[in-house]
C-alpha cells in the first residue's frame, strides 16, 4: 500500500543572516513514511529538528533537498516543490496541522476560528459551528467562550481551541506539535481519544511529544530525530 505520508533524504539549513550570512545545519537525510491510520511519534532532545521537520511537511518551511510525497486524492505530490499557491489548497484538503500556540485574527470569536476549516471547504455555517461546538464542549470550552476571542483566554484554553481547530476537519494528513504541553490530565486524556479515533478513520498522523505517557498511548512507531543530525 502506498504511504499516505513518505519523507526521502530530506534535509534543512537556516542561513543565519544577522551572522554573516553562516548556515546552521538542522537535520539531514530525514527518510520515513506513514501509512493510514498509522501515528508516527518523533523523538528526540530539544533542539534536534522535530518541529523543523513537521513545519516542512506543512511547507512552512523549504528543504534543500529530497521529497515530501502526500497522497492528495489525485496521486502523489511532493511538497517540497509545491507554490504557495498550491500548498494552501492541500492545507485545505489534505494536511492539518496543531502547532504549539494558536494563531487566529483577532476579535474574531471561538466558534468561526474553530469552524472555519469547515467553511472554507463548502460545509454550511451552521452545521460547521454545530460540529465546532461539539468539539469544543468535548475540550471543556464551555458556551459563555464561543462567542468570545481566544486572545481573551488563558494558555490552556488557547490551546484546546487550537487542538478543536485542528482535529475538526477530516483530512488525510494531521501534524501534532506538542499538542498536550499545557493540558491538564482530563484534557490529555481527551485528545489521546481524539488522536485514537483519527486513526480509526485512516488519518495517517505525525507527532511531537515529550510526555512519554502520552507517547507511548498514541504511538504506532517511534522515529528518532537524532539518527538525522546534519554535519556542522
Amino acid at each position: 500500500m502506498t504511504p499516505a505520508l513518505e519523507l526521502r533524504d530530506v534535509a534543512k539549513n537556516f542561513t543565519m543572516h544577522l551572522q554573516g550570512g553562516v548556515r546552521l545545519a538542522v537535520v539531514a537525510g530525514v527518510t520515513f513514511s506513514v501509512r493510514a491510520g498509522e501515528c508516527i511519534v518523533l523523538a528526540g532532545p530539544s533542539g534536534a529538528g522535530k518541529s523543523s521537520i513537521l513545519k516542512m511537511i506543512f511547507g512552512n518551511y523549504r528543504c534543500e533537498q529530497g521529497k515530501i510525497l502526500v497522497q492528495d486524492g489525485m496521486g502523489s505530490f511532493n511538497v517540497a516543490k509545491a507554490s504557495p499557491r498550491q500548498m494552501l489548497a492541500l492545507r485545505n484538503t489534505t494536511i492539518g496541522y496543531v502547532s504549539q500556540f494558536l494563531r487566529a485574527v483577532p476579535r474574531v470569536p471561538t466558534i468561526d476560528v474553530v469552524a472555519e476549516p469547515l467553511i472554507v471547504n463548502g460545509v454550511p455555517r451552521e452545521s460547521a459551528h454545530a460540529k465546532a461546538a461539539a468539539l469544543l464542549h468535548r475540550l471543556s470550552i464551555r458556551d459563555a467562550l464561543l462567542q468570545l476571542p481566544p486572545a481573551t483566554f488563558s494558555g490552556g484554553e488557547q490551546q484546546r481551541v487550537n487542538i478543536a481547530r485542528g482535529f475538526l476537519p477530516d483530512l488525510p494528513i494531521l501534524l501534532l506539535d506538542e499538542p498536550t504541553a499545557s493540558l491538564d490530565a482530563d484534557n490529555r486524556a481527551v485528545v489521546q481519544d481524539l488522536i485514537q479515533e483519527k486513526k480509526r478513520r485512516g488519518t495517517a498522523i505525525v507527532a511531537v511529544v515529550h510526555d512519554e505517557q502520552v507517547r507511548d498511548a498514541i504511538a504506532d512507531r517511534i522515529v528518532e530525530v537524532a539518527q538525522f543530525a546534519a554535519a556542522a
